[in-house]
């Protein structure tokens, strides 16, 4: 392995292979270079008419490799894209020469039926989600098209079948959890959205992170 030459926010410059090396040892998940396994299947998103080509991917399996990427990032003063479910039609998630920071592996969805609340990680995708929920005959709104991600529709407002009776998917948002660079594992903010059953009113709270 070689240094690496990737796009900063105004230019580009050297990544040291040391610097490279040390993030694949700190990483649960898996670092991709162009013609690595998993580089293409990271890159590759809903829209196809996209085809930019990251100098590194990260792949993350969980928070602390976020902040591992995110910490490195801010280091290297690098350009950034964060692939979530990959469904953004103007192909945000990827980015030409800079770190894209994957996180389409992480796609558990963790329902409790008491309280009728889940935790979504951000690569789950709306078909994720309604597996999981509807087995405890549980639903919240969504959007239309089931390979869509959680994570971008909610923060992008998300309207689908139910959203005339029980609001937006970010009305029935509670917390969000977000992975900042000084932190060790996600900071304390969550956000959350109701969840509902079929018969009666969204009143459950589904947690995405």
């Amino acid at each position: 392995m070689n240094d690496l030459i990737i796009r900063t926010l105004n230019a580009t410059r050297t990544l040291p292979e040391e610097t490279l090396a040390a993030l694949k040892g700190r990483l649960r998940g898996a670092v991709a270079l162009p013609g690595e396994d998993g580089y293409d299947a990271a890159r590759t998103i809903w829209n196809a008419m996209v085809d930019r080509r990251p100098a590194v991917v990260a792949r993350c399996l969980g928070a602390a490799d976020v902040i591992e990427a995110v910490k490195l990032a801010r280091d290297q003063n690098l350009l950034v894209a964060v692939r979530a479910g990959g469904h953004n039609i103007a192909g945000n998630a990827v980015c030409d020469g800079g770190l894209m920071i994957d996180l389409s592996l992480m796609r558990s969805v963790r329902v409790d039926p008491v309280s009728r609340t889940a935790r979504v990680e951000p690569g789950a995708t709306l078909a994720d989600f309604d597996r999981e929920a509807q087995a405890f005959g549980l639903m919240t709104p969504l959007g239309i098209n089931s390979t869509t991600g959680v994570a971008g529709l909610t923060l992008g407002g998300g309207f689908g079948w139910t959203t005339r009776k029980f609001g937006l998917t970010v009305d029935n948002l509670l917390r969000p959890t977000s992975s900042h660079p000084t932190a060790s594992s996600c900071g304390p903010a969550r956000r959350s959205t109701r969840i509902s059953s079929g018969r009666c009113a969204g009143a459950a709270a589904i947690s995405a992170s």
